[in-house]
């Protein structure tokens, strides 16, 4: 495909997302469907410049004084892909393929492009106006840098499994994906943020991939397992276990010894659960379903720790999934909340004295973070806020009641909480 051609399909594929409500997962399928015509190269073209205008989606109509899906597209190529204004506009007016030739206003706004210092904090960091008062709560003056951030293209990155391998042999492995230690976790490895006009290098290329040496895990989610603590030996519950993800990190913390459930409240989300332990060599795994009657009840009060990675806004993962902002109303995360507050009620009830609640969730909304756990220990007298970390890489990012808050921005992952709770080893009268 010419660049004229790829453009005008980026633009089609942002307005079906805006016009129709769509994800934008679906919109890309749609189009690639109908365009068996584009190749590989073309398909990684068009959804990297998609994503990226999503997550700039405020401040570049800001800049073109246009809200309109062209408008922003256009923009992305010149300030955030560093197109001259004269690739732009020959893209633009290649027929019969582009979206047609600049206008004035057009090629004015790109020469010199609304200044974001005039803009109103949700447009500077790039989020829906109603959510301000909440990033403010979070962040304070830093609301808009913190969005900005968020913003941002996410790097790749990996956990290595240590029940296959050790980081110096994954190390080796992955030496032509120029992957580092992250310096943060020791077996936390990242890659830079992909091109996004070029299609990446495939991890499924790598022959230890299949062997299960590492995952793709984002650097906060791999905190966020850490902060389970020593729990090799112990009863650990996955109590929102969805892909398996975080269950499997904490599997590989146990070291194969000692019981990890994992459990969903939707079945189909376990479905590759035991796929992927097999793959990555756990042994002491169970999978509990929803769709057997009373599936824990055996549990009740027998488990150390209840790891509890809460369903949420995605508030955190914009950097991974730039289309959810858009979409997410107050309704859902009203929602959200009451889902969380259920959620850490059912976990009470597999603690057993002096056990741990690990509530995690990917959002940055004090809503579903703070406020959830506040309203819980209301609720439930016999459980006390701990540090939710000692590692001394991650202190820092401790708030005062010892919670864990992540953000691009001040730790480089995305944005994650953690708070983790100890129920008493007494009952209070």
């Amino acid at each position: 495909m010419r660049d004229g051609g790829r453009l005008s399909a980026a633009i089609e594929i942002l307005t079906d997302v805006e016009t129709r409500h769509r994800p934008v997962k679906l919109a890309l399928k749609a189009w690639g469907d109908a365009s068996r015509f584009a190749g590989s190269k073309d398909r990684a073209w068009v959804s990297g410049l998609v994503l990226d205008v999503l997550r700039r989606r405020r401040s570049l109509g800001w800049r073109m004084s246009d809200d309109s899906p062209r408008a922003a597209t256009l923009c992305a190529l010149h300030v955030f892909w560093n197109w001259p204004v004269e690739r732009v506009a020959e893209a633009a007016g290649d027929e019969p393929h582009g979206p047609g030739a600049l206008t004035e206003a057009e090629r004015t706004a790109l020469v010199q492009p609304r200044d974001l210092a005039d803009a109103p904090a949700a447009v500077r960091g790039d989020y829906p106006d109603w959510l301000e008062p909440s990033l403010a709560r979070a962040f304070g003056d830093d609301a808009a840098l913190e969005g900005a951030m968020l913003s941002e293209r996410a790097p790749v990155d990996l956990r290595v499994n240590t029940l296959k391998t050790d980081v110096e042999q994954a190390l080796k492995a992955l030496g032509p994906l120029n992957a580092e230690p992250t310096g943060v976790l020791p077996n936390a490895l990242r890659m830079a943020a992909p091109d996004p006009s070029q299609r990446g290098a495939s991890l499924e290329t790598v022959p230890a991939f299949s062997k299960g040496w590492f995952e793709v895990q984002d650097l906060a989610s791999q905190i966020a397992a850490e902060a389970a603590g020593e729990i090799k030996g112990s009863q650990v519950l996955d109590l929102c276990a969805g892909g398996g993800g975080k269950t499997l990190a904490l599997a590989a913390a146990m070291a194969n010894k000692g019981q990890i459930y994992a459990y969903d409240s939707e079945a189909r989300r376990l479905a590759d659960t035991v796929r992927r332990s097999e793959r990555a060599g756990v042994r002491n795994l169970q999978v509990r379903s929803p769709i057997y009657p009373n599936a824990l009840k055996d549990l009740e009060e027998k488990i150390d720790v209840v790891f509890i990675d809460a369903p949420c806004s995605g508030t955190g993962a914009w950097r991974r999934h730039p289309d959810t902002k858009w979409r997410l109303k107050p309704a859902l995360l009203a929602q959200r909340m009451t889902d969380q507050d259920a959620v850490l009620d059912l976990g009470t009830q597999f603690v057993k004295p002096g056990g741990r609640i690990v509530y995690v969730t990917c959002s940055v909304l004090p809503e579903e973070d703070e406020d959830r756990v506040a309203a819980f220990l209301e609720r439930w007298m016999d459980f006390r806020v701990i540090p939710a970390t000692n590692n001394p890489h991650l202190v820092r990012h401790l708030t005062a009641e010892g919670y864990l808050r992540l953000s691009p921005r001040s730790s480089a992952t995305d944005g994650f909480f953690v708070a983790v709770l100890e129920r008493a080893k007494w009952t209070p009268q």
